[in-house]
């Protein structure tokens, strides 16, 4: 959807970023009155019924092939695989807390390495079936793979034994994560890296995209690239994630891991510009998804589960969210702005490398105290 839509991206990618900020309150609110439990169930019932939807207007009314319905379920989608994630992972700080947890968070993060194998390997086989029900098939399987998950989830919930701070509301109110970003330094600095590294990497895939359609103009080919990246990233963080995030965060610490990710950027936009070729942005996307996913995210929610109770649960989810959906969107504005201002598509990444240094020291800075590095 995204090739198929590259000259109004920008736009698509601004309309999720405001649905992102406009349900953010709507999310604390329901937080703010609800424990674990029900902000957990509570947000996965709410997607579950969204799919089901979805799946019958785009089957009884045969929309799948409609452009508009496929954006609008595009900018939907933007929403859908944030929130649900966020949500998990605040599940998972909340019932694995502690110096001791830390080894944990490498092989919970396998587990969605290990879906998104399995999700890529559906989506290649299924890559011709795609074209004309897409919306449909991916709104039946996510229907299928969400109850799986509330079940695990819920037992997990039950299983747990920090029971006091699970089974209290969280209470305060649908602003706070608004208000703590605005007034806790800390939290400051963790929003603007979320901002700054999703900016960056929508830099990098609007780059490929344009590599991508010059490579191919069939949507099964790029169907089965994309398949075919999902894949190997896959079973490279999974390797990762159980063998080296555990010893990466040990001896090397959560903040120069931060820091390096700009160092990574740097060395992807000078390659662009030398090499703009399919095979690069194959290596490219899969360094950078496997960094992300084995070391950074890791990273990122060791230091989340250490932040006080009310923003494990609300701040985290509003930087998971809004804020990396407003980094989408000023990445691809940037690029869109490239473009007016007549730079080749392959020089633009160039111009966003102080943009990567600044990635590094906010990294740098993010990390409150000694015991997190």
């Amino acid at each position: 959807m995204a090739a198929q839509n590259e000259e109004i991206l920008p736009l698509l990618l601004g309309f999720g970023a405001f649905a992102m900020i406009a349900i953010n309150p709507l999310y604390s609110w329901i937080a703010s009155r609800n424990n674990l439990k029900g902000i957990f169930n509570y947000s996965y019932l709410f997607f579950i019924a969204n799919l089901v939807l979805f799946a019958f207007f785009a089957d009884y009314f045969q929309m799948n092939e409609s452009p508009w319905f496929s954006r609008f379920f595009y900018i939907w989608c933007n929403v859908f695989s944030f929130f649900v994630v966020s949500v998990f992972w605040v599940l998972v700080i909340n019932i694995f807390r502690g110096e001791s947890s830390k080894a944990f968070y490498g092989v919970i993060a396998a587990g969605g390495s290990i879906g998104s194998f399995l999700g890529s390997g559906i989506t290649k086989s299924l890559s011709d079936s795609i074209n004309t029900s897409g919306i449909t098939l991916f709104s039946i399987s996510s229907v299928c793979f969400l109850i799986i998950a509330l079940i695990l989830g819920n037992f997990l919930i039950h299983r747990s034994k920090q029971e006091a701070s699970i089974i209290e509301s969280v209470g305060g109110d649908s602003i706070d994560a608004f208000r703590n970003l605005i007034s806790n330094k800390q939290i400051r600095f963790i929003g603007t890296y979320m901002y700054l590294w999703t900016g960056l990497m929508t830099i990098h895939w609007v780059t490929s995209i344009s590599i991508i359609n010059e490579w191919s103009q069939d949507s099964a080919d790029r169907i089965r690239f994309f398949g075919n990246i999902e894949q190997t990233v896959a079973i490279l963080t999974v390797f990762s994630q159980f063998f080296l995030t555990n010893l990466a965060v040990r001896f090397i610490g959560i903040k120069k891991i931060f820091v390096l990710y700009g160092l990574i950027f740097t060395a992807v936009y000078i390659g662009y510009s030398i090499h703009p070729t399919i095979s690069l942005v194959f290596g490219v996307t899969i360094l950078l998804r496997v960094f992300e996913y084995g070391y950074n995210k890791p990273s990122r929610e060791i230091l989340f589960s250490q932040l006080s109770r009310v923003n494990r649960y609300k701040a985290t989810v509003l930087v998971d969210t809004a804020l990396v959906r407003l980094g989408d969107f000023s990445g691809s504005g940037f690029i869109f702005l490239g473009k007016i201002l007549a730079f080749a598509s392959s020089q633009i990444p160039l111009l966003a490398i102080p943009f990567s240094a600044a990635l590094s020291y906010v990294g740098s800075k993010m990390v409150s105290n000694d015991k997190a590095t």
